[in-house]
């Protein structure tokens, strides 16, 4: 029980103003996972001979999304002067 409620906590520390995670990668990541799983269930629907029927706004929406994410987080680190400690 101690090993789900600690996830949960850890789940929740991603969205404080406070921690190491960058929330653009995270969300860039997952929207590419997503892309991945519907290009394998469409080859492997095409290799069994049945069409996958996704419209292309869907899948363009993820592109999007990964590619906004992707992009504003190099945009951000190529224009923000580091300081030096």
């Amino acid at each position: 029980m101690n090993f789900i409620k600690n996830k949960i906590m850890a789940f929740k520390d991603i969205f404080k103003d406070s921690n190491d995670l960058n929330e653009k990668n995270i969300v860039g990541f997952s929207s590419f996972a997503v892309m991945v799983i519907f290009a394998a269930a469409d080859i492997i629907t095409g290799a069994l001979g049945k069409e996958l029927l996704i419209t292309d706004t869907i899948f363009n929406s993820f592109v999007i999304i990964t590619l906004g994410s992707f992009g504003i987080d190099g945009i951000t680190k190529i224009f923000t002067k580091k300081t030096e400690e």
